[in-house]
């Protein structure tokens, strides 16, 4: 008997090991965005097969198919899913116990090598919230703290399953401004010498340690290293000489960055730090180049245009925070866009990046205002599916919904950038995805005041 009840709990934690199936999903008479800057689709149509996505767009283009199709209400909108960068979710789960937050490491001998991608926790709180508001895909990486290098940010699905990285090492992360002034020993000019000396040590190390070139990124992978560090130091050496700044894991972590093989993301605010952070590429050619936050970008957003240079700037901006967001306004993002930029929303700029969505709206009606600047229907959607995506290296894979892109599908009860709308139904690469986590059972235990059905720990 003891045998077959071990045996029968073997099969059922290979069973829950086991990835769920993607579903195939037809709608039709739908309200469909695709994501790619386009306006909704009114009677739309939606076709995903085997966790990609076959057709998205009228419903009388729909192609035949035998699946049958599901029930949609009416108002019902279906989107791909939002992706939210920059973001740390999954590397802390209450803020105040440092025993559960590994955002910062203000106390460590490494900063560039820092890398999230092995402490994401699939399980954390925040990753199931944030998939209930329709976030599928997202950017994480741990805050600068000990250098003005914040290191290495990892690509993720909300998924709820145990495999939550899809690229790591996806890019590294630098602080300028007011906040790597500070990092640096208190001024502007010791940030920027302390990541010139960086960049060119590393390409000093790299050509030393004869670290091979990455000739081309995988696509997409499981959890696993996107940019090999270690494996590709053929050298034997354990110490450096003594006139260096970095730690020989901190030089090596950031070789794929001069190479131009890793995303560099800069945190700068002010008009004059944006100017500086592009002329770097004067000096350091091969560099890839995204700024984050660029509250003033609008200053010189024809500069940032011209360097083709991405933004994932922060939404709502219309009050200085700082000596560095004087010229903050609200009309940033629509002055940079009107100007040619490519402009990511900035997840990591609001309190709870579940807001995408009601950013993202805000954006729309700003443009209805008399001398403001803000987005089409369609460009503000974008700024939150598509262009974060291609920004993060998942264009035309996520946040769209394209022939071919992964079947990361959101259906919503009314227009996703009203406040009032919320998602179904949330499908990550075909598969149905829960929808309930803490907040939910929270907001379910306390909907109805009587108490009697409640544990006993209740009873007053």
């Amino acid at each position: 008997m003891k045998r077959a009840l071990a045996f029968a709990a073997g099969l059922l934690a290979c069973a829950s090991a086991l990835p769920a199936a993607a579903q195939n999903i037809a709608m039709t008479g739908v309200t469909v965005a695709t994501g790619d800057g386009s306006d909704p689709i009114e009677n739309g149509a939606v076709v995903v097969e085997n966790g990609r996505v076959v057709y998205a767009g009228p419903a009388a283009g729909m192609p035949q198919t035998a699946m049958p199709l599901m029930e949609a209400a009416p108002g019902t909108w279906v989107t791909p899913g939002l992706v939210a960068t920059v973001t740390n979710l999954g590397l802390w789960d209450v803020g105040a116990v440092s025993e559960s937050n590994d955002i910062r490491a203000g106390d460590s001998p490494f900063s560039a090598a820092l890398d999230a991608a092995p402490i994401v926790n699939p399980a954390s709180q925040h990753i199931a919230v944030h998939r209930a508001a329709g976030v599928t895909r997202a950017a994480t990486v741990t805050s600068a703290s000990s250098s003005i290098f914040g290191g290495q940010g990892a690509i993720i699905d909300l998924g709820s399953d145990p495999q939550a990285v899809t690229r790591a090492r996806a890019f590294q992360t630098v602080s300028l401004g007011e906040s790597g002034a500070r990092l640096a020993g208190g001024s502007r000019a010791s940030a920027h010498a302390l990541l010139r000396n960086a960049l060119r040590e590393a390409n000093e190390f790299g050509s030393d340690a004869r670290i091979p070139g990455i000739r081309a990124r995988p696509a997409e992978q499981g959890v696993g290293d996107d940019v090999p560090l270690d494996p590709r130091l053929v050298d034997n050496r354990t110490e450096r000489g003594d006139d260096v700044l970095l730690s020989r894991f901190d030089a090596a972590a950031l070789v794929p960055v001069v190479r131009g093989e890793q995303p560099l993301y800069v945190m700068v605010e002010r008009a004059s730090d944006i100017r500086s952070v592009l002329a770097l590429k004067r000096e350091f050619a091969n560099l890839d180049l995204v700024l984050v936050g660029a509250s003033e970008g609008w200053l010189v957003a024809s500069d940032i245009a011209a360097a083709g240079v991405p933004v994932i700037a922060d939404g709502l901006d219309d009050l200085p925070q700082g000596f560095e967001e004087l010229a903050a306004t609200q009309s940033n993002i629509g002055r940079m866009v009107k100007a040619g930029v490519t402009v990511a929303i900035n997840a990591a700029a609001m309190e709870n990046p579940r807001n995408l969505n009601q950013y993202a709206g805000n954006l729309v009606a700003l443009s209805r205002i008399p001398g403001a600047d803000g987005l089409s229907w369609g460009q503000a959607f974008a700024a939150i599916t598509s262009v974060p995506a291609r920004i993060s290296g998942l264009g035309g894979r996520a946040g769209v919904l394209a022939p071919g892109a992964a079947g990361d599908v959101v259906i919503w009860d009314g227009d996703p950038l009203e406040v009032g709308a919320m998602p179904t139904r949330v499908f990550i690469d075909g598969v149905e995805q829960p929808l309930e986590n803490h907040q939910s059972r929270l907001r379910d235990r306390y909907r109805d005041l009587d108490e009697s059905d409640l544990p006993k720990a209740y009873d007053w």
